[in-house]
């Protein structure tokens, strides 16, 4: 079930002009009055959108901040993601694309207020939620729940957290607001014990301002996500009934705050499915009712950019859905952080509605973006290279027992005695392909249900099956069962193959191992080429007919592609780029000729197209 169901002069000098008035008395006092959030004693309608630290490239965040407050808002409010910051546990890291106090500082510089979401579950199509991928190695924890295991592992998360930016409060001279506990807990589950914890994990952590909850706007989400001593906001979409919603919080709830915590001015896609939009009107029309009564609000996204890497998350209803790379989400702010038809009428309502003596700031400039001339990948490196010192197991082993959170897992056994049937590798996650003796057979992906493949084994044959992650589960009951890899046993018919020998792929820091050749091949691999530029700038990468894999321009990892669509293009930032050579790596699953890419100023959000040849470049 998905979750909308389930629930600088220039510039800088105009920005100044428009800072909120209590700005410059130093620390104010913020809180949750009967009705409205108070500011100063004085009532104070948040007007948020939600930008993510991870999905945008540094050196952008204070351009797309400068876009936040000329659309007309006063606050940004962002997710904290657990698995960015904590990958192995103790381990932790806050630094360059995730310094979160850097991220804070931005926003208080650019003059705006700061709602923290630190979970410890995030959900917003990312990797499992935002847990890291270490809580599932056996013998697993139950996340989200009063596990002392897990409550043992988030209060250390959290205390980091707190260490990192509590000083950070509005109360202390800082930007932070308002701090979440949970995510949309009520949809989940109903444990108050566990979501007291989280509280008092928060609160031990330092962050010492109000703390407040969000569900969906139903009686039961609220009453198992909420706590009596929080205040408690609600989520909905731009083609909900605002007066209908609020209606559920007053029922539950007559007195505090009134806020939508997630207004969804878009949605998000799934592989294989339409690109999902929403009309500016239907946006603008919410927004209009919320603020002419008073009422804060938070834009879910009001930009959303891109899950790089291996982020992008997934979700479960009839069957397994994974989420695309581009986190474009139809909001005001497209993915290359340029104002869209909804920037503009969500604007017009915002400017109706200001303070006395408040203005909006004017759209700072647009960043420079490119097209790039269609170049080919005539160079290939197998991934066999990358096969070093397996695991060995009578039976296949997930890839959170090999200690590994994303990328592929290469499976091999010899056949000992023959086999004929189905092969079926049991509760397989997410994609595979199947090889014998190096042949092809064929490929299995839970998202369609291909669990099984005929093949006929003789003693002597080597069996490879090639598994990726296509991201984790982020939210509903299936969060708990998010092993990846080969998960259980691998039959043909009724007789279980063991003895399996098991490569780890994450993919990462060893692709600088690769040695490439000019010659293609049908195998799994890696094809690079390099192109020069006179100038930079933002870019989409053109994967039209390349199939499925993922991309890496000078080391930075743009995420996955998949000509299923609807996304055909990785967003590519110009500051990524460099002036002279650029190197490009792809991965591929079949790269029997060579492919051939450029760069285009617009996303393509299309049904894939047949030849990799059809290249154009009239967008």
């Amino acid at each position: 079930m998905r979750r909308r169901q389930f629930l600088k002069a220039g510039a800088g000098a105009a920005a100044a002009l428009a800072l909120p008035r209590a700005w410059a008395k130093g620390a104010p006092r913020f809180e949750a009055g009967e009705k409205s959030f108070l500011l100063d004693g004085k009532p104070f309608v948040i007007r948020s959108g939600s930008m993510h630290y991870p999905r945008v490239p540094r050196p952008y965040w204070r351009d797309r901040m400068r876009k936040l407050r000329a659309l007309g808002l006063n606050t940004v409010c962002t997710y904290v993601f657990w698995n960015l910051h904590e990958p192995e546990p103790g381990r932790f890291d806050f630094s360059g694309q995730h310094d979160l106090a850097a991220y804070l500082r931005t926003a208080h510089e650019e003059g705006l207020w700061v709602i923290l979401r630190p979970g410890p579950y995030v959900c917003t199509e990312w990797d499992f939620g935002g847990c890291p991928a270490w809580l599932l190695k056996p013998p697993s924890m139950n996340v989200r729940t009063a596990d002392p295991k897990f409550l043992q592992a988030s209060q250390r998360y959290l205390r980091e957290v707190g260490a990192q930016v509590a000083h950070l409060e509005a109360a202390r001279g800082g930007p932070i607001l308002l701090v979440q506990v949970e995510n949309e807990y009520g949809s989940f589950a109903g444990d108050h014990g566990y979501l007291a914890a989280i509280r008092d994990q928060i609160r031990e952590a330092g962050f010492r301002g109000p703390l407040y909850t969000s569900n969906g706007p139903g009686q039961k989400m609220l009453a198992n996500g909420s706590l009596p001593d929080l205040t408690s906001v609600i989520n909905f979409g731009d083609g909900d009934d605002p007066a209908q919603a609020f209606a559920e919080l007053e029922k539950y709830r007559a007195q505090g705050p009134r806020m939508c915590g997630e207004y969804w001015c878009g949605w998000f896609d799934h592989w294989g499915e339409k690109h999902h939009t929403t009309p500016p009107e239907d946006s603008a029309r919410g927004l209009d009712w919320m603020l002419s009564r008073g009422v804060s609000c938070n834009l879910y996204m009001a930009h959303g950019g891109t899950s790089f890497g291996f982020m992008a998350g997934a979700n479960h209803g009839r069957s397994y859905e994974p989420d695309t790379t581009s986190y474009d989400y139809d909001a005001p702010i497209d993915e290359a952080g340029r104002p869209t038809a909804k920037f503009h009428a969500l604007r017009a309502v915002i400017e109706k509605h200001l303070p006395a003596g408040e203005r909006l700031p004017e759209l700072p400039a647009a960043l420079p973006a490119i097209t790039i001339p269609e170049f080919t990948l005539g160079e290939y490196a197998s991934l066999e290279q990358l096969l070093h010192a397996p695991h060995s197991s009578q039976r296949p082993l997930s890839m959170e027992a090999l200690g590994q959170a994303y990328g592929l897992v290469w499976y091999r056994t010899r056949i000992k005695q023959p086999a004929a049937g189905s092969l079926q590798p049991l509760e397989l996650r997410d994609y595979a392909r199947v090889y014998v003796n190096g042949r092809e057979m064929g490929e299995l992906e839970r998202s369609r249900k291909r669990v099984t493949l005929p093949v006929q084994l003789a003693a002597g044959d080597t069996l490879d099956i090639l598994v990726e992650n296509m991201g984790r589960i982020n939210f509903g009951p299936k969060l708990q069962d998010n092993l990846q890899g080969i998960t259980e046993r691998v039959l043909v018919g009724e007789q279980e193959l063991t003895d399996w020998e098991i490569y780890p792929l994450p993919l990462a820091e060893e692709l600088s191992e690769l040695s490439f050749v000019a010659k293609a091949s049908d195998r799994p691999g890696f094809q690079r080429a390099r192109f020069t530029l006179a100038q930079t700038g933002d870019t989409f990468l053109d994967l039209r007919g390349c199939g499925k894999g993922c991309v890496w321009v000078n080391g930075h990892n743009l995420g996955r592609y998949w000509d299923r669509g609807p996304q055909q293009t990785l967003f590519l930032p110009g500051c990524w780029l460099r002036r002279g050579t650029n190197e490009v790596i792809v991965f591929c699953w079949s790269a029997a000729s060579p492919f051939r890419l450029q760069g285009l100023r617009d996303p393509i959000y299309s049904r894939p197209r047949s030849a990799n040849r059809e290249l154009t470049t009239d967008n």
